[in-house]
């Protein structure tokens, strides 16, 4: 037993005395131990107990709590007071794990030990209350200051019994900057195909947390190395080794993909948007008599490539619009484009999506042979703030005239009507000036006189 003392919030230290005070053991345990050792702020603090949970809904029902049977069958109940909510679990021991996922039933124990047993790593299974101080059966204290993500147990078994927990494993390792113990690296080798049996939403949540955490090319060669990506992104496979034949490059497009990664900050749509932005190279690879490599249209097959894996993986169309725009994006650079180029680029990218392009773009070509030469898209992010600073009309709805206004000259309701706002809009993006009502009433006329 490792003597320290973990604080912990009040009420937290109050459901642990009165679980005491009453006769039985009740512990922190899991997540908030271990980021509580690391100096990390706990997102949740669950608390676990040798008494049943309807002995705790016994003792805590007269207490000012809201008691509620959450997850019975499994021995948590929910406590509630001040509207924060507070889980307390009996100890357990799991049966028979019958999809990969979850124990077919659970079994009470009086054992906190045979609790910590069932846990996935040893430091997520160290519990601690201020009268035993901190149980470590498995010595996860110590992988905490050996920085490594080590299984309890065996590996294969622990796998074998819950397949996201491959997942978690490189998770961990990718957000707390740890190692991957050996052995759990060939258990994760030797089970990826299980993962086959997880939900899409599931393995999407842990691979966000992954992409998003520090220097995530570490991580995804991980993925690739023990298999586990071959049932999240198989299509990355076809970039490894894939050499690009181009002096604008000095690495395959793996790599260049994985550096691209690393130069972007930790936020989903832009580290997926770097991920994809050219995981559609090998399909559009061509050379030339020069023996040059080219990739026409990689950005248009890399976004749609991107939407079809978004989707497989469950995110939200949001999202999937957002890195598809960005995808496409990525090669639009102009080095003294006129302002009309400039508008129809801002209303292909949207306002919105402006900054992460330009992240996107810089980090883009930090992976490319000519790392330093990103002036080019320093200047068009200077020209497109001057556009917007001007508030010049971008779009058919910043016209000064609707399509009310051009039925009232006679034109008659539906796609014309559009196609003439179009070709105004077209007009006023050359010629900001010529944005006014009268003005376009007569380009109105002289246009659909023009196709009359």
């Amino acid at each position: 037993m490792v003597e320290m003392k973990i604080p912990m919030p009040p009420e937290v230290g109050a459901i642990l005395k009165i679980i005491s005070g009453s006769g039985y053991e009740s512990f922190i345990v899991g997540g908030c131990v271990r980021d509580s050792l690391l100096g990390r702020a706990p997102q949740d603090w669950d608390i676990t107990t040798n008494a049943k949970p309807e002995t705790v809904v016994e003792i805590f029902e007269h207490k000012g709590y809201k008691v509620t049977l959450t997850g019975l069958k499994h021995g948590t109940v929910t406590l509630v007071k001040n509207r924060e909510h507070y889980e307390v679990t009996t100890y357990r021991v799991d049966g028979l794990y019958e999809d990969s996922r979850r124990p077919g039933s659970v079994q009470f124990t009086s054992s906190i030990q045979e609790d910590l047993s069932r846990r996935d790593f040893t430091i997520n299974a160290m519990a601690y209350n201020y009268i035993d101080g901190l149980i470590d059966c498995f010595n996860g204290y110590e992988d905490l200051q050996n920085k490594m993500v080590r299984c309890v147990g065996d590996p294969f078994s622990r796998f074998q019994e819950d397949a996201l927990r491959m997942m978690r494993a490189i998770r961990f390792t990718a957000q707390l900057s740890f190692k991957l113990d050996p052995a759990a690296k060939d258990g994760i080798s030797n089970n990826a195909y299980l993962l086959q049996n997880i939900s899409k939403e599931r393995i999407r949540e842990e691979f966000s947390k992954i992409i998003t955490a520090d220097k995530p090319s570490s991580y995804i060669r991980d993925m690739i190395s023990v298999g586990l990506m071959k049932y999240i992104i198989p299509e990355i496979y076809g970039c490894i080794g894939f050499e690009q034949h181009n002096p604008n490059h000095d690495k395959d497009v793996l790599n260049h993909i994985l550096d691209v990664l690393d130069h972007t900050e930790g936020d989903l749509i832009l580290r997926l948007s770097a991920l994809f932005h050219d995981i559609g190279k090998p399909q559009t690879f061509t050379m030339d008599e020069k023996g040059i490599g080219h990739f026409y249209t990689h950005h248009l097959r890399s976004a749609h490539m991107a939407e079809v894996i978004m989707k497989r993986l469950r995110y939200d169309n949001k999202s999937i619009e957002q890195v598809a725009i960005l995808v496409r994006e990525h090669m639009s650079r102009y080095e003294k484009p006129r302002a009309a180029v400039l508008k129809k680029f801002i209303n292909r990218v949207g306002i919105e999506n402006l900054d992460r392009l330009f992240k996107l773009q810089i980090a883009d070509i930090k992976g490319s042979a000519y790392r330093d030469n990103t002036s080019i898209i320093i200047r068009l992010k200077e020209a497109v703030e001057k556009v917007l600073n001007e508030k010049q009309p971008l779009s058919v709805k910043e016209l000064e005239i609707s399509g009310y206004d051009l039925m009232q000259l006679g034109i008659s309701q539906g796609k014309r009507i559009g196609e003439i706002l179009n070709e105004l809009m077209e007009i006023v993006l050359d010629y900001p000036e010529f944005n006014e009502k009268e003005k376009l009433l007569e380009l109105a006329r002289e246009i659909q006189e023009r196709t009359v």
